[in-house]
């Protein structure tokens, strides 16, 4: 027996407000440019956003404008929270891809483009749940997100500001088997919504609104996501054993948040992004990234790998490494790792050998497959860029004379099931 556990946080988190408005100034550009080059960084703190980076573009984007957009979207829309979609200060300190970057990534046949850096990017899936994501993440980025649908509803729980956090324990059997849910941690921004006045005095007024936090979250929050998120009877079941322990806004106050609270950077919740500790993590980041940044689309390519492969029934768990030379188009490695859980007559050094023959690698080709080279990826950009369900949207930009810009785009398509009859005729 054992315990695992993994966190995520809501939209409204310093850190995840900096990665959407870094994914939607990429996305900007790629709704008029498919080819822009792009590394956008955005540091958000009390009442300023300052971005930084390098565009290679044919296209324009008034970037306070889409800063401002984003934020109001979040719900950061009051004067209170110290962070205000229309009154922020926005600084830009954008400039030109460096040519010594791009000389490694343009190449005169597409295919042959090469990757826009060195590293190594994993992909990860179990079949502990429907998405074949681990099960301690899944359900943390389902606490945090049915918190923000019940916010932005305005119904229950009205005195919710954007900032949250979750964390969530499985116990496991030796096997790897969940046994049951052992703690569930939600932290969330509020109002003051008894005043000191009311209560009597500040500290009976603290303990009165935790008490009705907690209250709520047990039983508004926690049967809104059996409700709304948990699909199967075997997880269902874990939250029907009792027993969990619960800790709410544990340091007993949750006022101030947001980049009032702590200053939030683009890239700082890569776990939170992928597989919430579980498999591995080669170290990049994916937001603000356009595709030709192997940190971002390999890892995209290797949870497509991994969970088509778990999808399959090759194994019950498995991990996909790919590692890749600046300017190379080829990876210099593919690794697999089925934990012992494999289901066929092969080493893992076999399996990965035939997934190298089955999936094209290089950078080109993953951008083609996944179709990464279209405005797809604010979405990703908060509760995680793994286990999300494909779907087509349609979205809508303004483009560089001013004019409206509509396309339908298809988001998540590395969670797409598409190889699973292709794996079984390779395996079986």
């Amino acid at each position: 027996m054992y315990l695992f556990t993994s966190e995520s946080v809501s939209e409204g988190h310093p850190d995840k407000v900096a990665d959407q408005i870094s994914d939607a100034v990429l996305d900007a550009l790629l709704a008029q440019d498919p080819n822009s080059k792009v590394a956008c960084e955005t540091l958000v703190t009390t009442g300023q956003v300052i971005i930084a980076g390098e565009v290679k573009s044919q296209g324009y984007v008034d970037l306070p404008s889409i800063v401002r957009r984003t934020i109001g979207k979040i719900g950061y829309t009051k004067d209170n929270y110290y962070f205000c979609a229309d009154s922020c200060g926005v600084l830009s300190a954008i400039h030109e891809q460096s040519p010594d970057i791009n000389r490694g990534v343009d190449r005169a046949t597409p295919m042959e483009q090469g990757a826009g850096d060195q590293g190594m990017m994993f992909g990860y899936a179990n079949n502990e749940t429907d998405t074949f994501m681990p099960l301690p993440l899944s359900l943390a980025h389902d606490l945090v997100a049915v918190l923000a649908d019940i916010r932005r509803e305005g119904k229950q729980m009205t005195y919710l500001r954007p900032d949250s956090k979750s964390q969530v324990t499985i116990e496991y059997d030796d096997n790897g088997h969940a046994t049951r849910i052992d703690t569930i941690v939600v932290s969330t921004q509020h109002d003051e919504f008894i005043s000191a006045d009311e209560a009597g005095s500040q500290e009976v007024a603290d303990k009165l609104m935790l008490e009705q936090i907690r209250r709520d979250v047990e039983e508004i929050l926690i049967p809104r996501v059996l409700r709304d998120r948990v699909k199967t009877p075997e997880v269902r079941a874990l939250f029907e054993q009792g027993h969990i322990k619960y800790y709410v806004n544990p340091t007993g106050k949750f006022v101030i948040g947001g980049p009032a609270g702590d200053t939030g950077l683009t890239g700082r919740k890569i776990i939170v992004d992928t597989y919430g500790g579980k498999g591995a993590h080669g170290g990049g980041a994916f937001s603000g990234k356009d595709p030709s940044k192997v940190d971002r689309s390999a890892a995209y390519a290797a949870r497509h790998i991994a969970k088509n492969m778990v999808a399959a029934g090759v194994a019950d768990e498995m991990l996909v490494q790919l590692s890749y030379a600046i300017g190379v188009a080829e990876p210099i490695s593919v690794y697999v790792n089925t934990y012992g859980r494999s289901h066929v007559s092969l080493s893992d050094g076999e399996i990965a050998q035939r997934v190298a023959s089955l999936f094209d690698l290089r950078p080109r080709a993953i951008e083609e497959r996944l179709k990464l080279r279209h405005p797809i990826y604010e979405e990703t950009a908060s509760y995680g860029h793994m286990g999300r369900h494909p779907q087509v949207v349609k979205k809508h930009f303004v483009g560089l004379n001013g004019e409206n810009v509509e396309c339908e785009v298809e988001l998540f398509t590395w969670e797409k099931l598409d190889y699973v009859d292709r794996i079984r005729k390779e395996f079986f």
